[in-house]
């Protein structure tokens, strides 16, 4: 008892210390005015005109997006579901391509396409300047909803399956309309589940920095994100407006996954026990499936198709000026990248170092936080909650909660400004996934296997080395990959702690892009994608082995 107690209170202080004590830092930086308490004085610099703009700018988007990603993913739902393209389940690995590309490449991808001359007026020259109404509200929230559109799909696709086709058949026997069964059956039975993936996606809208750095900052728009960006990295640097901000965000943030919450536990049905629908019992006109392969096609071409053709074109041609004309392809500018003093290589490399060692801490701390907490109950349940807090807060509030903090303690612990610093602040964001992996692992380990080592005269120890650890094993390896993949193309954090001089991936082709080297910079964001992809694809087959 004494180990398990020592093991938790060590547990406790590191979450205290890396992750408790930084978002604290934050709202106490919000507050104290010259060494002072003062909610009158912070009040007045957080509700300032310009701060009260991005407040309504920050919740406009995310509400634009929750409609449009709505109105993208649904007939989606259907269509995976319902219709006889569902049997294609390669669909739906192609729509999870969106999501899985950094959305900064994507909104670049969108703006060499739509900009000035850019590639569709040099496609459809007799168009004139209709490509540029592009930068507009619409076209910010259009962007973003292309990203995150499968997120709800998934969502959707989950719940309308699990309705029994028993309920249907019976409202459709009785003579009720197609409109009404939807309204009487089918969207009572999925708005629990809708409402995580609408309050999840709202957050995640309030949190992104790519697409609104790249084009929101392009028409003016500023939101929660690009301010405290710009108040944390531009000088003269002010980190009282940026904890200020962070603080408005959390808390809305908080807000929001309360009234999930709370929508979820009034709209659960529990259907276990009934008939699940059938794709072959669906009988609907073979015009319901033109039309959905018709959607499918439409929804490729915008969300994939546009941002990728824009993205390799550029990267392929030689003199911008020339645009796509034949012999104006080149590739040197991949070249360009493995040169031997080439800043693009150096990037690659501390990327590669910065990923892999994320995904080593985070390995090792969140195996062996779970492991730890394994069937301990109410320790388990507030500690392991403490460790995903990283997940539920917006990454760039953590960022600044640890520049704060580590800044004021570098007397004592030189480590804010360098390379180790990094690593510690990617570890500190995607821990979670480590601890959610692996929490999944365990609980599927019998207890009479590890009451069987026990029985033997096993120490803990030899236990975890020969039972415990080889189960666990493939979540683990999956959660690292995972997290070697966030953290290589990682933009928010890096352009905001990235030592002097020091570059990732992100952070060179963002530079490239605004410094009007594109045609190298999209050639790295190719690269990002191919190596991301790739390992996605690995992971995919690895978990796909592992259920069979």
């Amino acid at each position: 008892m004494k180990k398990i107690k020592s093991s938790n209170y060590l547990i406790l202080l590191l979450l205290l210390f890396f992750i408790v004590t930084p978002l604290v830092t934050v709202f106490l930086r919000a507050i104290i005015i010259d060494g002072r308490l003062n909610f009158s004085q912070a009040a007045n610099i957080i509700f300032t005109s310009d701060n009260i703009v991005t407040i309504k700018n920050s919740l406009l988007l995310g509400i634009l997006v929750v409609i449009m990603a709505t109105l993208i993913a649904t007939p989606l739902g259907f269509i995976f579901t319902k219709s006889r393209l569902a049997k294609h389940k390669w669909l739906e690995i192609v729509f999870m391509i969106p999501f899985m590309t950094p959305p900064y490449i994507l909104s670049m991808g969108w703006i060499l396409f739509c900009q000035k001359r850019g590639l569709f007026q040099q496609l459809f020259p007799s168009t004139g300047n209709f490509s540029e109404k592009f930068f507009s509200l619409f076209g910010l929230v259009m962007v973003m909803s292309l990203h995150i559109f499968p997120f709800i799909t998934n969502i959707l696709k989950n719940s309308i399956g699990n309705i029994s086709a028993n309920l249907d058949e019976s409202a459709k026997i009785s003579g009720a309309s197609l409109a009404y069964r939807l309204k009487k059956i089918v969207f009572p039975l999925l708005t629990g589940n809708y409402a995580i993936g609408v309050l999840l996606v709202f957050i995640k809208t309030l949190s992104e920095y790519g697409t609104p750095a790249t084009i929101g900052r392009r028409i003016g728009f500023l939101v929660f994100t690009t301010d405290i960006h710009r108040y944390a990295s531009v000088a003269p640097i002010d980190f009282g407006k940026a904890a200020s901000l962070s603080s408005i965000l959390v808390v809305i943030c908080m807000i929001m996954r309360m009234a999930q919450n709370r929508i979820t536990e009034k709209n659960t049905y529990n259907l276990l026990g009934q008939k699940s629908a059938r794709i072959k019992d669906m009988n609907h006109p073979i015009i319901f499936d033109i039309l959905s392969a018709i959607y499918l096609l439409i929804l490729i071409i915008f969300s994939i198709g546009i941002p990728y053709f824009s993205i390799i074109a550029t990267s392929l041609i030689n003199l911008r000026g020339y645009g796509l004309q034949k012999g104006n392809f080149t590739t040197k500018h991949y070249i360009e990248l493995f040169e031997n003093r080439s800043a693009a290589k150096r990037a690659l490399l501390t990327s590669f170092g910065l990923g892999i060692g994320t995904a080593i801490i985070c390995a090792i701390i969140g195996t062996y936080i779970v492991v730890t907490l394994y069937k301990q109950g109410k320790w388990r349940k507030y500690l392991e909650n403490i460790a995903i807090l990283p997940e539920m807060i917006p990454s760039i509030v953590f960022v600044i909660g640890l520049m704060i903090f580590w800044n004021k303690i570098y007397n004592i612990v030189p480590l804010y400004n360098t390379l180790g610093f990094m690593v510690l602040v990617y570890s500190v964001m995607y821990l979670p996934f480590t601890i959610q992996y692996v929490s999944s692992a365990m609980m599927q380990i019998g207890d009479n296997i590890l009451q069987a080592g026990k029985i033997s005269g096993a120490s803990n120890g030899y236990i975890f080395r020969k039972i415990t650890l080889p189960l666990i094993a493939p979540s683990i390896s999956s959660a690292a990959m995972m997290t070697f993949i966030i953290s290589f193309r990682e933009l928010v954090a890096s352009s905001i702690i990235s030592p002097p001089n020091v570059l990732t991936v992100s952070t060179f082709i963002t530079s490239e892009f605004n410094q009007g080297s594109v045609s190298v910079g999209m050639a790295m964001a190719v690269i990002c994608v191919l190596i991301t992809t790739t390992l996605l694809i690995v992971l995919n087959v690895v978990q796909n082995k592992k259920r069979k």
